[in-house]
């Protein structure tokens, strides 16, 4: 018991989430009448905060850097602008533009990270005035106007499925069953070996019981999931988008040099430095990460509403960071996984999506959201004091 104790004092602010997220979903499943796990309404969560999800995953390298970025959502506005009047008023192929979108993104996390990491300024200073001069270019662009139909093609990959192909079993898609299960023994696979290599090199692990345990629960939340899925319109392609964004990220942070490198930028600058890190050069490289990011945020917005406004985006960023926050990131950087966020923005979605069930007014909502983002950083607080005073 003194190893789980351990173990589970060591990893407080991700479990404490994890069940923090279970116990809402829960509540709300009772005081919805159901209504909250209802395979549409899944699917609903999915599709609706998606974009959100994209963009925390971004923060969050930003964030244990020892910064921020509040340029998202105005570079998400004016790459999904841009994108529209290509396809609208130019005629240009759905491909082409997305790719103009693309490099619009990467360009302005390049002005963003030359300011922040080789001319010293303050990441807030600089990403405040991105987001003031991307807000005015987005204005500019579409001239107080809609921009509007695009392709299906390109809304596909916002609001669009897996196709069904006919492959249905009675009311359930089999594509979205199927990838429930194997991605059910993938998982198990993976968490067994990394159970052996931690034994293998005499590193601490929890007893074998313990990790079925874990295996069993993740293994049943992933097909209660892809059921859902199953039982309305399958798997979304923004589902598979961002389960591959998830992947992708969780190993560059947990098992490449570069994701080392970002982490000891983020807890001693100077220390990482002295140690050989290109301090400068990974910030630079984590804004552009960045601002790619929010460039297909931005083309997911436009297509899953099915056009460009001039306010598009708005807000974005403190959803963005509060998901990071809830999701275990600390505020002083150096501390902070893909995981924890993603799990950090499902409880911000829940909130959102139950309360809007439940009738709570919008304003309700948002200081509600706000207790929960301060309660969630005093939480970091708390614990790092209370380690740290021992």
């Amino acid at each position: 018991m003194t190893t789980i104790g351990r173990l589970f004092k060591n990893n407080l602010r991700q479990y404490g989430m994890v069940i923090a997220l279970a116990f809402i979903m829960g509540l709300f499943q009772i005081t919805t009448g159901g209504i909250m796990f209802k395979p549409m309404n899944v699917t609903n969560l999915v599709l609706q905060n998606s974009y959100i999800l994209i963009l925390a995953i971004g923060m969050l390298l930003c964030i244990v850097t020892g910064n921020i970025d509040l340029s998202v959502g105005s570079v998400a506005a004016f790459v999904g602008a841009v994108s529209a009047v290509l396809m609208v008023d130019y005629n240009m192929g759905v491909l082409p533009a997305m790719l103009v979108g693309f490099l619009i993104g990467a360009a302005a996390g390049a002005f963003h990270g030359y300011f922040i990491a080789f001319l010293r300024i303050p990441a807030f200073i600089v990403t405040l005035a991105g987001m003031l001069i991307f807000r005015g270019f987005t204005m500019a662009m579409l001239q107080g106007q809609t921009k509007s139909p695009f392709a299906k093609s390109f809304q596909a990959m916002a609001a669009g499925y897996l196709p069904l192909m006919d492959t249905r079993w009675g009311k359930l898609n089999v594509i979205a069953l199927c990838a429930g299960a194997l991605v059910s023994v993938i998982l198990a696979a993976v968490m067994l070996h990394s159970r052996r290599t931690k034994q293998k090199y005499h590193f601490e692990v929890i007893p074998l019981w313990m990790d079925i345990v874990s295996i069993l629960l993740i293994v049943a939340a992933i097909n209660f999931l892809t059921y859902e899925f199953a039982g309305y319109n399958g798997l979304p392609i923004i589902l598979i988008i961002l389960v591959a964004l998830i992947l992708i990220y969780t190993f560059v942070t947990q098992r490449t040099i570069a994701g080392r490198h970002i982490y000891a930028l983020g807890g001693n600058e100077k220390a990482a430095r002295l140690s050989g890190v290109k301090t400068n050069r990974i910030m630079f490289w984590v804004y552009v990460n960045m601002g790619v990011l929010s460039a297909l945020a931005g083309l997911i917005v436009a297509g899953r509403l099915n056009a460009a406004t001039p306010k598009a985006g708005t807000g974005f960023e403190l959803d963005a960071i509060g998901a990071c926050f809830i999701g275990g990131a600390s505020a002083s950087g150096g501390i902070g996984t893909v995981i924890g966020t993603i799990v950090g923005g499902f409880v911000m979605a829940v909130l959102n999506n139950g309360m809007s069930i439940m009738g709570v007014s919008v304003d309700w909502q948002q200081s509600i959201k706000g207790f929960v983002l301060l309660g969630a950083v005093w939480f970091d607080v708390y614990t790092k004091t209370r380690s740290q005073s021992k």
